[in-house]
């Protein structure tokens, strides 16, 4: 009975340690192990991975793993197991692969810190490029490599470049890389930088980035200033296109920076004398000077007076008479004209003009010419509720008043009642305000005289 029992724990026994045996031996089956080399023979080495029988490789292959011109007994290496025994009872192993798997191990590890690989932009594929990397095809997408669009890949070829790693999938045999990651983090990390340095009334230079008709954008080294159009130049800017292009550089001064945003706003014309200094000393109130009309509006012109300054003249301030209509109806572009200053305010960098200051003002020049209580003949160009329009001159009118129309003051009155326009009247002057351009005339008046 016990010879029985020793038996039976024998056999069990020895079918334990096969199991374990072949349980061993399929664990590596697919994966990298260490093998040592024990036999050389001319163009094959054969290497033991631990199985029950040792594997062949070709001996040029290990060379170039290795990097060397001669392989001895007993150097080791890693190999990948693709079968633990073939027909014949041999493992079949593969350097090839062991490299590879070393290569996506470490590509994994660098996606799991979020730090680059280096690798190479070899050839284009449909929807972007194929990366090598440590002999490892990865994909780069078009929308991936760079921060731009990219019309030239030819310069970014065959040249090492850092990536991102986005996406791998073993099964699938496929990595996805970005160079626009790499980019947008180096960008960003200077920007940091660049916005901890800036304060306001810093002289930087910048290369103009973008055009646009209110102004221009400039990066700074990873931040986009504006500059704007009127901080471009002292004297009127049409287009920043006129002045600046896409990839000039310029330097400029930081006029205003919020550091919790990041914008930035930044002025040239401030890095050269402002030609407003002395202004008051240069044009003075009262006087006359010439000048060109440089812009026509729609409440007015402006003139240049000498380079980079220009003065107003405001509607009002063009004609004696015809105040309603457009500006473009007395002036025009590049129209030599005399003005007379009215008011310089250095501080806002504005001067008022007035033109019709150099012509003669027939308001006063009706007060002269017309003292109070003078006839004259008018003709009817109005009549309201509140009074009659007489016109004095072909450009001049005046106002009676239903109270100076008669002695009853009332709208019903036949004196009232029977004018009509274009009728001539007698008026008599009874008031003349230049300054308010009023004429206030009388008929009842006549009658007391």
């Amino acid at each position: 009975m016990i010879m029985i029992s020793n038996q039976s724990n024998e056999k069990s026994s020895f079918a334990n340690l096969l199991a374990e045996s072949s349980f061993g031996d399929d664990a590596i089956e697919g994966k990298v192990v260490t093998g040592t080399i024990v036999v050389l023979r001319n163009d094959y080495a054969v290497v033991d991975v631990g199985l029950k029988a040792e594997g062949l490789l070709n001996v040029n292959d290990i060379k170039a793993l290795k990097g060397v011109d001669s392989l001895s007994i007993g150097d080791t290496l890693d190999v990948f197991v693709e079968r633990f025994e073939d027909r014949n009872g041999e493992p079949i192993l593969s350097i090839e692969k062991a490299k590879r798997e070393a290569v996506w191990k470490n590509i994994e590890a660098h996606m799991a810190a979020d730090s680059v690989v280096e690798g190479f932009i070899v050839g284009r594929t449909n929807g972007g490029f194929s990366v090598d990397i440590s002999g490892t095809t990865a994909f780069l997408p078009g929308s991936q490599v760079d921060l731009r669009i990219v019309k030239d890949i030819a310069p970014l070829l065959n040249v090492p470049q850092p990536f991102k790693v986005l996406k791998m999938d073993r099964t699938r045999n496929n990595i996805v890389v970005s160079r626009r990651a790499v980019l947008e983090a180096a960008r960003n990390e200077a920007k940091s930088e660049i916005i901890s340095k800036l304060e306001e009334g810093m002289i930087i230079q910048g290369a103009v980035k973008n055009i646009t008709d209110y102004g221009v954008f400039v990066d700074i080294g990873g931040i986009d200033g504006l500059l704007h159009v009127t901080d471009m130049s002292w004297k009127r800017v049409a287009s920043p296109s006129d002045m600046v292009k896409v990839g000039d550089v310029v330097q400029v001064q930081i006029l205003k920076f919020n550091k919790e945003t990041g914008r930035v706003s930044l002025g040239m014309k401030q890095l050269v004398k402002t030609p407003w200094e002395g202004i008051e000393q240069r044009y003075i109130i009262g006087n006359r000077y010439k000048g060109k009309v440089s812009n026509v509006t729609d409440y007015g012109a402006f003139v240049e007076l000498e380079e980079c300054i220009e003065g107003m003249i405001y509607m009002t301030e063009i004609s004696w008479l015809r105040k309603n209509t457009h500006p473009s109806k007395h002036v025009s572009i590049g129209d030599e004209v005399e003005v007379v200053v009215l008011d310089v305010n250095p501080a806002k960098r504005k001067i008022s003009l007035g033109l019709k200051q150099c012509q003669e003002n027939p308001w006063k020049q009706f007060a002269e010419t017309h003292p109070v209580g003078t006839r004259l003949e008018g003709v009817v160009k109005n009549i309201t509720e509140f009074g009659i329009f007489v016109g004095v001159t072909d450009l001049l009118d005046g106002m009676v008043h239903i109270s100076d129309v008669s002695q009853s003051s009332d709208t019903k009155d036949d004196k009232f009642k029977d004018l009509q326009r274009g009728q001539k009247i007698e008026v008599v002057v009874l008031d003349v305000n230049p300054e308010k351009e009023r004429i206030n005339l009388g008929i009842k008046q006549l009658e007391i005289a």
